[in-house]
């Protein structure tokens, strides 16, 4: 999983691409998850996104995904679980404190933010980790959110640029 980790990190631009194409495709499917209802949605759409990103970022399923943010190396490999960026213990070859031969998931996430079209969001400060979030699907999460948003926009008409 490892090299296929560093490979993903290495081809951010592809999978910022990627993501923005699925994106808008799973919020178009919000009828669908209203219908069955998000709660029985949840857990054969977590499964099918812990196989997914698993495989390709070595996703540990925190519910809360910042792949987008950190040069789409996923930073609860960190064996510290650091939400921004690396500690003071990076070697000076970039490697882990922790596991000597593993590159920091921070110095990945770096150079894969560098790749991306939007780079500059691993400048923002994250949220710790909420763990009862542990195992559940982010994709659906970030649904709600944005018609969320949708709704209370199209409420409060007025101050769009």
């Amino acid at each position: 999983m490892y090299s296929v980790r560093l490979w993903a990190s290495r081809h951010a631009r592809f999978f910022e691409g990627a993501y923005n194409l699925f994106e808008p495709a799973i919020v178009k499917l919000h009828p669908l998850w209203n219908a069955v209802g998000y709660d029985r949605a949840e857990k054969p759409v977590s499964k099918i996104e812990k196989a997914c990103k698993g495989l390709v970022f070595d996703c540990k399923m925190c519910g809360q995904c910042i792949l987008s943010s950190t040069g789409m190396s996923c930073s609860m490999n960190c064996p510290k679980s650091l939400r921004n960026g690396p500690c003071g213990g990076v070697r000076a070859n970039g490697n882990c404190e922790v596991y000597a031969e593993k590159r920091c998931v921070w110095v990945e996430a770096w150079d894969g933010s560098q790749k991306m079209k939007q780079g500059d969001r691993i400048l923002a400060v994250q949220l710790p980790v909420d763990y009862s979030k542990q195992g559940s699907s982010a994709w659906l999460r970030e649904v709600r959110h944005i018609r969320q948003q949708k709704q209370q926009d199209d409420q409060q008409p007025g101050e769009r640029s």
